[in-house]
């Protein structure tokens, strides 16, 4: 049989004047999905019977179950086996004058796993989404949010540390000497004035006639003669 779990039906022209006395004639309209015409409905009314006489006959049959006026009415479709025996089929609620059918036990808990396990893969989705990899940072997650406020937020200068006595004393020492090494060339007395080039003093040589004297003097230091040896001692025969 067809699924008319996701269909409805309504009928304009009744809705203003539905009542518990009419909603089966209106229930039992030629253009509702939902009605058997082979019902014993059909038959009573066929031969103009009142629906008291439903309780006599055998067969599918359409009873009001509950009503509350003026938006719900709930029909029930069942079959009767006796005037004390029947087996519900299925229930039809009516509210605001549209017509649905009611899902039976197994539809409804279908429906909610179905619902929840498309409601968790969803969320799995959208997490992977996220998930970034890479061989050396590993996996971290990467939210689109987080990059607009990162944005949004006004960016503040990181203050720099102070720095140590050690390293200022030691940069000062790296200053002289490269100061002593690279003497400037050019001096500024006053911000904003022409830079005037510094005059490097030369120390006077010294005369070339000391350095030669000096030259000589180990020189002839180094030719004196030696003073003499003394020859070994003469060697005497032993007495026996």
């Amino acid at each position: 049989f067809d699924n008319l779990l996701g269909i409805s039906w309504v009928d304009s022209g009744w809705v203003p004047i539905l009542n518990p006395g009419n909603v089966l004639d209106y229930f039992s309209e030629r253009s509702n999905p939902f009605y058997d015409r082979t019902c014993n409905n059909e038959v009573v009314k066929m031969q103009r019977l009142t629906l008291e006489h439903l309780n006599q006959m055998v067969g599918v049959e359409y009873i009001l179950l509950h009503a509350q006026e003026p938006i719900l009415y709930i029909i029930r479709k069942q079959q009767r086996q006796s005037p004390t025996q029947v087996i519900p089929l299925s229930d039809y609620y009516i509210i605001a004058g549209v017509v649905y059918q009611a899902p039976d036990l197994g539809t409804v808990i279908s429906s909610r796993v179905l619902s929840a396990v498309h409601g968790i893969q969803s969320a799995f989705d959208e997490a992977m989404s996220y998930c970034r990899y890479h061989p050396s940072k590993g996996y971290w997650w990467h939210f689109k949010d987080h990059e607009e406020r990162e944005k949004a937020k006004p960016k503040s200068k990181k203050k720099e540390e102070p720095s140590s006595l050690f390293q200022r004393q030691r940069v000062d020492t790296l200053l002289l000497d490269l100061r002593s090494k690279f003497p400037p060339t050019f001096y500024q007395p006053k911000p904003g004035e022409k830079p005037i080039p510094v005059e490097v003093k030369k120390e006077p040589e010294p005369p070339a006639e000391g350095v030669k004297q000096e030259e000589r003097e180990p020189a002839s230091k180094s030719t004196a003669p030696a003073p003499p040896s003394k020859p070994p001692p003469e060697k005497r025969a032993r007495l026996q």
